[in-house]
């Protein structure tokens, strides 16, 4: 299986009437800030509050009955996890789940919710690779990776492939194009998606300063592995390296990557609330903290963005608005 637009394709038509075809937003108050022409892919508005859905029906819609029989083992911080979970529930295939004791309680009590057994371990103390591979070998269930899998990819590229037709429609093919990257899969697939369909779009990965492996392995031209202990918001983008599949296509399609702070991601936050009114978590919202921080020469320009999930717990909703009361 390759990733390429016309596997995207294939993908979306899976997808169709199944993901949640979320809408491209604009904002006078955000235009006005930037001076640019804004468009807005909300996919904290996807089942379960963030794209990750759409790969992981994407790859479970694929297995075979004898596999589906066995089940399926992924590992996760919360929105991975949650996005096998729903789609096993869909399909009606058994999920067992590997997530950090520290995830967001938003994303752990969803995961169970939606039906999946839970093993949780100790970030720093435990491989939740070696965890979910003996769940695997001992139940015979299919591991399904949360970004480094073509399957995975096709489904995370149709974001990118429903922004380009839904740009059309409005005549504002973008400029620019900033996607949040963790693993890389969403990049990767969206990236892909965009080049297939307009070469002229220039495509940005934006990480949290604390989790730059993406910005210095563009850098190194080389994959980079960071150490990786230092705390972050951002749940969803701590990877500590590219994936080897995501490197390869990143590699070629991204134009480069941006780095935004945890105070900056606080501030896109409750920018989000108050003018989009939107709830976006942290990981989500570093693609909007890069343009409203201007990251990058945004005016003039059409500048689209993803927003790639809304699941934050309370307390840190509060704390951000709280912070930042008047963005």
């Amino acid at each position: 299986m390759n990733v390429t637009l016309p596997t995207i394709e294939q993908a979306a038509a899976r997808l169709q009437g199944v993901a949640v075809r979320t809408p491209l937003l604009q904002s006078a108050e955000l235009d006005a800030r930037t001076g640019a022409r804004v468009l807005l892919k909300a996919e904290n508005l996807q089942h379960i509050g963030a794209f990750k859905f759409r790969g992981a029906f994407n790859r479970l819609c694929q297995l075979n009955e004898q596999v589906r029989a066995r089940g399926v083992v992924a590992f996760s911080s919360g929105n991975h996890a949650q996005g096998v979970a729903f789609a096993a529930k869909r399909l009606n295939i058994p999920a067992n789940i590997v997530m950090p004791d520290d995830a967001p309680m938003i994303k752990l009590e969803g995961t169970r919710r939606l039906g999946a057994s839970v093993r949780l371990y100790r970030r720093h103390h435990e491989s939740r690779e070696q965890i979910a591979a003996e769940l695997a070998e001992k139940t015979g269930a299919a591991l399904v990776p949360a970004f480094d899998d073509p399957f995975i990819i096709n489904g995370q590229g149709t974001v990118g492939l429903e922004l380009m037709e839904q740009s059309q429609i409005l005549a504002r093919r973008p400029d620019i194009l900033l996607v949040p990257c963790g693993g890389g899969g969403l990049l990767a697939g969206v990236a892909t998606a965009i080049n297939g369909i307009n070469q002229q779009t220039a495509v940005y990965g934006v990480e949290p300063e604390t989790y730059d492996d993406h910005w210095q392995s563009h850098r190194a031209g080389k994959r980079v592995k960071i150490d990786g202990t230092t705390p972050t918001l951002c749940d969803a983008l701590m990877a500590t390296s590219p994936g080897e599949l995501t490197w390869s296509i990143n590699h070629e399609l991204v134009s480069d990557y941006l780095r935004v702070s945890e105070d900056e991601v606080r501030h896109a936050i409750s920018f989000a609330f108050r003018y989009l009114k939107l709830v976006v978590e942290p990981g989500g919202a570093v693609a909007l903290a890069a343009l409203l921080q201007g990251k990058l020469a945004f005016s003039g320009k059409i500048c689209s963005l993803i927003i790639s999930g809304g699941n934050i717990d309370a307390s840190v909703f509060a704390e951000c608005l709280n912070r930042f009361p008047e963005p």
